[in-house]
């Protein structure tokens, strides 16, 4: 019997340099990019890349079989496709904020999961994150964005352990039953090329 190849999953977060009411739009893709940090399976790593380091960062990218974030389907991938050569809607995506919505009916913030699943709440907020990167705090923007990409890696993690997470709602503990035995199944697919040299 043949070993299944694990599959490199990527977990990422973007943090931005300004918010929806500075650019005059509720589109993703209209915002900056300050930093995104990244956790790649295969390596067990974690980094953080400022936009003027994104030659670095794709082809972390281009190795995924899948990319994991919260709310990353609608906010992170689409302004993350603005500064790529390519297209990432060809990656797997699992988005836990799709997963737990159609599950529950509605969104939850990843806090809200976090503090009940994990015991842990997030090291800050994405207005606070902005403001810091305006002060030029970015130590602070990059190690509240690699929080969230922890936390992120260990929310999924457990879902995918124990087919549930948790969120408190008005202080009485729920779980929300998911169904995650597809969430790693990915075609088989040629290596993503479109910014490595040929």
């Amino acid at each position: 019997m043949t070993k299944k190849k694990s599959v490199n999953k990527v977990v990422f977060d973007i943090e931005t340099s300004n918010v929806f009411s500075e650019v005059g739009s509720n589109d993703p893709a209209k915002l900056d990019i300050s930093v995104v940090a990244v956790y790649e399976s295969n390596t067990d790593e974690y980094t953080v890349y400022e936009v003027e380091e994104f030659d670095k960062m794709w082809p972390i990218f281009e190795r995924a079989d899948m990319l994991v974030g919260y709310n990353s389907d609608h906010f992170d991938i689409p302004l993350l496709n603005k500064y790529y050569p390519g297209d990432l809607n060809k990656i797997k995506s699992l988005d836990l904020l799709v997963e737990v919505k159609n599950a529950l009916g509605r969104r939850l913030k990843l806090e809200t999961i976090a503090q009940a699943t994990l015991n842990e709440g997030k090291s800050g907020h994405g207005l606070q994150a902005v403001n810091w990167w305006k002060e030029g705090k970015k130590d602070l923007v990059k190690k509240y964005c690699k929080d969230d990409v922890r936390i992120t890696k260990e929310v999924y993690d457990y879902a995918k352990k124990n087919k549930e997470l948790k969120y408190l709602d008005f202080g009485e503990e729920r779980v929300i039953k998911l169904n995650t035995k597809d969430w790693e199944n990915v075609e088989e697919t040629g290596a993503m090329t479109h910014t490595l040299p040929f």
